[in-house]
């Protein structure tokens, strides 16, 4: 019998050499993700740091502006970093409505804007109970009329019907200057309803509400009915304006049933909510996908009267998921566009303060297929940082306050787990660990504003 074990050997030492060459190849990528590297030395090799790129412009902020009395944040803490203007832009405002929260005719509201990071009421359910806890208030807030996944929200049961149905996710035609603050508008058939109910499952100051109260456009003449707990409907009679109406229901409030009875011309809804007369609010505004610019595009108009209507003493900006990048490293595009955003808040809102919240940490594989930061998250930050900066605004980082780098792998490894395997978003869990960061830092703040009023009035 002729021995093959010559061609073996050679075969073998073909394979080997051809593995060796191929990781001399340049970096392939498959739907934005590199794929790893070929190195059979990989467990022997030392591995050298790799000095994070930076581009060619450098990026001078101004020192945050602090008290006289405090030289650190607290220990253990990321506190909130002021670059307020000679207007007080930053969180003065809202630290002042907090100090009056039982003695306002209304309650104090918090307008939470961002990306999928907080979609369903994820971050934002908690920080509300949280709030509501030390301050009072009860309720979801404002909830538009439908919602493309019945149950995703878990923190209200809404259910719906007789509404078309307009977003800016829309694949199709979406009229921009019809759109409300958070970016719909719906378009009801004789007879359509939309209910609430609270929820308790998750938290406890949600299942009640003092307070419901509907908003739309209409030019004519319409007839609405609204039904709490179930009971005898409450008619309400409105006539045609050119600007935002709302109408409202009260009582102790654990569901509400709002119907249109009648309509004589085309008539705008845009949400329901389920509010406290006193205490605080915490509005959800997320948008799948977005970078934070489509704000931009609602009018005004509709801005100055949300604000006359529902007043904010304080409005989040929480972007960045869709904007990190592996490759790109200077942001100023992202900045520049922002910019103008920012500013248009603080115009059609000239009593609300701003907070722009970091982009939290997002993983994903290197060539060599191990998790690590994605390069862009720490660079965009620097940027999120300036635009607080140029615009007179408070800035939180939340990628520190979680941990920093490699921090969303510690949440997806943490038993039980606060985060989900794309290395990206956070579930409910994790929502409730960065909202309780969030809402100590707020206290903190707060308690920080306070004692500087009281040492200038000395």
């Amino acid at each position: 019998m002729k021995n093959k074990l010559l061609y073996t050997f050679l075969f073998t030492l073909l394979v080997v050499a051809g593995l060796f060459a191929m990781h001399f190849l340049p970096s392939v990528s498959f739907r934005g993700e590199p794929l790893r590297r070929v190195d059979l030395l990989s467990d022997i090799r030392i591995k050298k740091e790799i000095a994070e790129p930076m581009d060619s412009d450098t990026l001078v902020l101004p020192p945050p502006v602090k008290p006289a009395f405090v030289d650190t944040c607290k220990s253990g803490m990321v506190c909130i970093e002021e670059y307020a203007d000679s207007a007080g832009r930053g969180m003065e405002y809202f630290y002042e409505a907090l100090g009056k929260v039982s003695s306002l005719d209304r309650p104090v509201r918090i307008a939470y804007f961002g990306d999928s990071f907080i979609e369903a009421d994820i971050l934002t359910g908690d920080l509300r109970e949280m709030l509501q806890k030390r301050f009072g208030g009860c309720g979801v807030g404002y909830v538009p009329i439908t919602t493309k996944i019945a149950g995703f929200r878990p923190t209200v049961h809404h259910s719906f019907g007789g509404w078309g149905s307009h977003s800016i996710t829309d694949s199709t035609y979406f009229d921009r200057s019809r759109q409300d603050i958070s970016n719909h508008y719906f378009i009801p058939s004789s007879g359509a309803y939309v209910s609430l109910k609270g929820e308790k499952r998750f938290l406890s100051h949600i299942d009640t509400c003092e307070v419901s109260t509907c908003y739309f456009l209409t030019s004519d003449s319409l007839r609405l009915a609204a039904s709490v707990n179930g009971g005898e409907a409450q008619p309400f009679s409105v006539g045609g304006k050119e600007e935002l109406q709302s109408v409202s229901v009260n009582g102790r409030i654990g569901s509400v049933r709002w119907k249109v009875e009648q309509l004589d011309s085309t008539a705008l809804f845009y949400a329901v909510t389920m509010d406290p007369r006193q205490g605080v609010v915490v509005d959800n505004f997320s948008t799948r996908g977005s970078s934070g610019q489509q704000l931009g595009n609602i009018p005004m108009s509709i801005l100055r009267q949300y604000n006359r209507l529902r007043t904010y003493d304080l409005i989040v900006l929480q972007y960045g998921l869709n904007v990190a990048s592996d490759k790109v490293m200077n942001y100023t595009y992202y900045k520049d566009a922002m910019k103008p955003i920012v500013e248009r808040l603080k115009t059609a809102f000239p009593e609300a303060s701003v907070l722009i919240v970091g982009v939290g940490d997002r993983e994903n594989k290197d060539e060599n297929g191990e998790l690590r930061t994605m390069p862009g998250v720490k660079r965009l930050i620097r940027y999120q940082q300036a635009l607080a900066a140029e615009t007179g605004v408070a800035f939180w980082n939340m990628f520190e306050a979680m941990g920093g780098e490699g921090s969303m792998v510690e949440m997806v490894n943490h038993k039980p787990q606060m985060a989900n395997y794309d290395y990206t978003h956070i579930n409910f869990r994790g929502g409730k660990h960065i909202a309780g960061l969030l809402f100590e830092t707020l206290m903190y703040g707060k308690e920080q504003y306070e004692k500087r009023k009281a040492y200038e009035m000395e």
